[in-house]
C-alpha cells in the first residue's frame, strides 16, 4: 500500500503572512510515496516501547520471613513447612510455598529481567518512513480517529511563521486557521480518569492523541508555544520518533508540518536512488511491484506482444485402459482372446442344458408298467428273505443274500 503521489504540495499560508499571487508550493519528498508497512511498524513500535521500562521485583525475602519447618511424614497431613507456635491462627499455617496464605510468589521477579530490545537500524528507519507516508494518507489518518473534515489538504503543511509562535494563544490561532483545531479539541475533551488499578500508579488520567507539529528550525519559539495544548505535540525533523508519528503502533497521525521542515525531508531520509544525507548508507525502501494490478500488467500490449501464443491442440496422455475390463484393449494385446471367450461361453452353455436334462430326467413321472414291475420285484424279494428266515444252515440264508458258495 502506497500513498496517492501528487507532484507539489500546497503551503497554508497564516494571518500576518506577505500575500502574494499565487499560493507557494513545495515538491512532495520521495519518503511520502515509500510503501506502507503496518507489519514492520507493529514489531518495532512493540520492541523500541519496552525500553522506557523501569525494572521492577518482589523483595528477595517476602514469604520467607519465618522459621516454619516441615512436620514431616505420619502425621497425616502435607509436607509442606509450617509455622512453630501454638495459641494462634498461625501455628501450623502453612509457609514458604506459592500455594500458601503469606508464602512467596512462584518465580519472583527479578531486576535482572531482560527488559531492553535492540532493534535493528535499518528496521526502525524503515518503520518511521511508511508512518511518514501514512500521515499522507486522509483515509488512514481519519481511521485512526483524527477530526480533519476541515483541514485544507494532506499532508498538511503551513509557512515557516508558525515556528516563531510564542504564545499558546498564537498556538490555538494557527490550529483554527488551518483547520486542525477540532482534533486538539478532541484529545481535549477525551482526558479523563483511566479506569482499573493504573490509577494508583502514577497514570491517573488518559486521553486521546491530537495533532503532531512538526518544525525544522533547532531551537524554535513553536515549542514552548504548543506543547501546552493538551494532545498536541512537538517534534524536530531530524529526530522523528515512531512512538509519536504512529502511537499505539496504528499508522496514521496526523502531522502538521512546517515548509522548512517539509524540505529538509528529501535531506534526512534520501530518496530512492540518492542515498540520505545526514543517515548514513540509507536508502528508502523501495516496492518490489509499483503496480500491484497484475492482470492489467499481463493483458498489457507490451507483455502481450512478446509472450508465446496459446497452444490450441496440445498433446495429451492418453487414458490407460484396464484390458481385464475392457474387451478392445485386450484384443490388441491377445487376438486369440476372442476365440478363447467365445469357446468358454459355448462350453458353458452345453453344460447348462446337460445339467437341465439330468434334472429333467430324474424330475419326470415313472409310467405305470414300470412302477409295477418295481412293485413286484420288491415284493418277490420280501417273501424270499422270511421263506428263508427259518435257516438251518449256512446254505438256505445265503440264498436271499445272493452270497455264491
Amino acid at each position: 500500500m502506497a500513498a496517492a503521489a501528487r507532484p507539489l504540495v500546497t503551503v497554508q499560508a497564516l494571518e500576518g503572512d506577505m500575500a502574494t499571487d499565487a499560493p507557494p508550493t513545495v515538491p512532495l519528498p520521495d519518503v511520502m510515496k515509500t510503501s506502507i508497512r503496518p507489519d514492520i511498524v507493529t514489531f518495532v513500535h512493540s520492541n523500541i516501547s519496552k525500553n522506557s521500562r523501569q525494572p521492577y521485583a518482589v523483595s528477595r525475602r517476602a514469604g520467607h520471613q519465618t522459621s516454619a519447618e516441615s512436620w514431616g511424614t505420619g502425621r497425616a497431613v502435607s509436607r509442606i513447612p509450617r509455622v512453630p507456635g501454638g495459641g494462634t491462627h498461625r501455628a501450623g499455617q502453612g509457609a514458604f510455598g506459592n500455594m500458601c496464605r503469606g508464602g512467596r510468589m512462584f518465580a519472583p521477579t527479578k531486576t535482572w529481567r531482560r527488559w531492553h530490545r535492540r532493534v535493528n537500524v535499518t528496521q526502525k528507519r524503515h518503520a518511521v518512513v511508511s508512518a511518514i507516508a501514512a500521515s499522507a494518507v486522509p483515509s488512514l489518518v481519519m481511521a485512526r480517529g483524527h477530526r480533519i473534515e476541515s483541514v485544507p489538504e494532506m499532508p498538511l503543511v503551513v509557512s515557516d511563521s508558525t515556528e516563531g509562535v510564542e504564545k499558546t494563544k498564537d498556538a490555538i490561532k494557527v490550529l483554527k486557521q488551518v483547520g486542525a483545531f477540532p482534533d486538539a479539541e478532541k484529545a481535549k475533551d477525551s482526558h479523563s480518569i483511566r479506569p482499573g488499578k493504573g490509577k494508583m500508579r502514577n497514570r491517573r488520567y488518559i486521553s486521546r492523541k491530537g495533532p503532531l507539529i512538526v518544525y525544522g528550525t533547532e531551537g524554535a519559539k513553536a515549542v514552548k508555544a504548543f506543547r501546552n495544548i493538551p494532545g498536541v505535540e512537538v517534534a524536530n525533523v531530524e529526530r522523528l520518533n515512531l512512538l509519536k508519528l504512529a502511537p499505539g503502533g496504528h499508522l496514521g497521525r496526523f502531522v502538521i508540518w512546517t515548509k522548512l521542515a517539509f524540505e529538509k525531508l528529501d535531506s534526512v531520509y534520501g530518496s530512492f536512488d540518492k542515498p540520505s544525507e545526514k543517515k548514513k548508507d540509507y536508502l528508502l525502501p523501495r516496492s518490489k511491484m509499483f503496480n500491484s494490478n497484475l492482470a492489467r500488467i499481463i493483458n498489457s500490449d507490451e507483455i502481450q506482444s512478446v509472450v508465446r501464443p496459446i497452444k490450441k491442440e496440445g498433446k495429451r496422455a492418453p487414458l490407460k485402459k484396464n484390458p481385464l475390463k475392457n474387451l478392445n484393449a485386450m484384443l490388441k494385446l491377445n487376438p486369440y482372446h476372442k476365440t478363447a471367450k467365445r469357446m468358454a461361453l459355448l462350453a458353458e452353455a452345453q453344460r447348462v442344458k446337460a445339467k437341465k436334462e439330468k434334472l429333467d430326467k430324474k424330475r419326470s413321472s415313472v409310467p405305470k408298467e414300470e412302477a409295477s414291475a418295481i412293485r413286484a420285484a420288491g415284493k418277490a424279494w420280501y417273501h424270499t428273505m422270511i421263506s428263508d428266515s427259518d435257516y438251518t444252515e449256512f446254505e438256505t440264508f445265503s440264498k436271499w443274500l445272493g452270497v455264491s458258495q
